[in-house]
């Protein structure tokens, strides 16, 4: 019987099972940083895109709540068109962001891998988050309309850090998006999530300076992505 016929040897299925290890030891990790850059791309992306949204929505002047002719930033519900504006009874048409983001849950929208967090102001520069399932359709969660006209934050941090992403991600009214590769907290999905304040110079007030290179009052250095 002629050694084709006898098939492989248990040599030659080591030596294929041995090449094939090997090379998934190599291609895994690389796949898995392509993952990872690619969701942190797409979440600086996402950011850009909220931050035109709120531009669109505060020039159009759909919310205003004081009636005083001066547009204010929305909440992912409002933005979306899922909820009704604050202070009115009806939904911005057609909306200024994707439809994606009224799938809020626990205040945040869950996107490419990363969780994102909207804050608008209160009467103190606080900041107030929107509805469990988005918006403020009672008009009763305490944001400023005054301040809301000028102040705004978001947040966007891994689902599963190491796994989703790794660094988090910042973007207020000034348009830049800042980084923190969280070296001294780790912000990860539901366990550890980002304080309003986090990539603020001030640890109460999102009316001040941002930590562009810095370090923010979470105690993480805060770069600016170009």
């Amino acid at each position: 019987m002629s050694k084709r016929e006898q098939g492989f040897t248990l040599i030659e299925l080591m030596i294929v099972v041995a090449i094939i290890a090997i090379i998934a030891s190599i291609a895994i990790p690389n796949l898995l940083s392509a993952r990872l850059n690619a969701n942190e791309s797409a979440g600086i992306a996402t950011l850009k895109n909220i931050s035109s949204a709120q531009a669109q929505c505060q020039a159009s002047g759909v919310i205003d709540t004081n009636s005083n002719g001066a547009g204010e930033y929305g909440f992912f519900g409002e933005l979306s068109g899922k909820t009704v504006t604050r202070g009115a009874t009806q939904t911005i048409s057609p909306p200024v962001l994707s439809a994606a983001f009224g799938g809020v849950a626990l205040a945040r929208v869950s996107r490419s891998g990363f969780l994102f967090q909207m804050w608008l102001p209160d009467a103190a520069s606080g900041a107030i988050a929107e509805d469990a399932t988005g918006g403020d359709t009672g008009n009763d969660n305490g944001v400023d309309s005054g301040k809301s006209e000028t102040l705004w934050c978001c947040y966007a941090w891994p689902q599963v850090h190491g796994n989703s992403g790794k660094r988090t991600f910042f973007i207020n009214q000034s348009g830049d998006v800042l980084a923190t590769n969280a070296a001294v907290v780790t912000y990860n999905g539901s366990t550890t999530v980002p304080a309003f304040t986090a990539a603020f110079l001030s640890s109460t007030s999102i009316n001040g300076s941002v930590a562009a290179n810095s370090l923010g009052s979470d105690g993480n250095t805060w770069v600016v992505v170009q």
